[in-house]
């Protein structure tokens, strides 16, 4: 794929999302082998100025179990209002730009949360075995 990050991130949101609550990106990208530690390098030098952006939540970098070189970055933001105007700025495709450099292919998708179910933290019966 040689779509280039400006192309990749000028679709404009669609109207619907507007004060729809929180935004989760999917980020799906081919890494070689070869580019796999510069993939890593990048992704080290931008993570916390991405982190300092308004809305941002959070994200987590992922590795395929069933193909190395298959990777995501899931990133979930406060709305996609945020998102996108963050996404158009000059410093999304600054930032951007070295970890794209690395890939083969690439594909991001967007989705409102609609519902989140937590992990329930399970406490030791009292008395019990510990």
């Amino acid at each position: 794929m040689t779509e280039t990050v400006a192309a990749a991130t000028r679709a404009a949101p669609p109207e619907a999302d507007s004060g729809s609550g929180r935004l989760r990106v999917v980020f799906l990208l081919q890494v070689p082998a070869v580019a796999q530690q510069q993939f890593l390098d990048a992704y080290q030098r931008i993570r916390y100025q991405v982190a300092a952006v308004e809305g941002y939540l959070g994200d987590q970098l992922c590795q395929s179990t069933t193909d190395p070189c298959e990777w995501m970055i899931v990133s979930e933001w406060q709305s996609p209002e945020h998102f996108y105007d963050w996404e158009r700025t000059p410093e999304h495709r600054t930032l951007a730009e070295p970890l794209v450099a690395c890939t083969t292919q690439r594909r991001s998708t967007r989705y409102l949360v609609r519902l989140q179910t937590q992990g329930a933290t399970v406490a030791p019966a009292e008395g019990g075995a510990r």
